[in-house]
């Protein structure tokens, strides 16, 4: 089956997706595939992508495999880098973070729901 996200792994396409969040929200997850807490964030995630109630598009970092692109997020948002990391963005700002076990299904609906317009 399709993934319900956008798996970003270069800067030219994280630019574009930036871009893009003066259109439409990004609900994006920065991955690492070598730590279990992230792995149990990434489930969340999936979970989330395969219903958002708001019009969002949901993206992708593995950080480990796409080092320069993760950087480059930490720069261009201001948001110090962790893993796994959510981060909610709309208007290329970020209007929502959480890392770690913050990262649940429910707190990424409740989150966008409180956020982001009904479109």
């Amino acid at each position: 089956m399709k993934p319900n996200y956008l798996e970003i792994d270069a800067i030219e396409q994280w630019e574009a997706l930036l871009a893009q969040s003066h259109e439409q929200a990004i609900a994006l997850l920065k991955h690492s595939t070598a730590c279990p807490i992230s792995g149990a964030a990434f489930k969340e995630f999936k979970v989330y992508t395969r219903k958002p109630k708001r019009p969002i598009v949901c993206a992708l970092v593995k950080v480990i495999e796409s080092r320069p692109v993760s950087n480059d997020i930490e720069e261009k948002l201001g948001i110090k880098h962790e893993s796994p990391q959510f981060l909610l963005i709309q208007s290329g700002k970020v209007l929502w973070h959480a890392s770690h076990w913050d990262i649940t299904y429910e707190r990424i609906e409740q989150q966008v729901n409180a956020q982001i317009a009904k479109g």
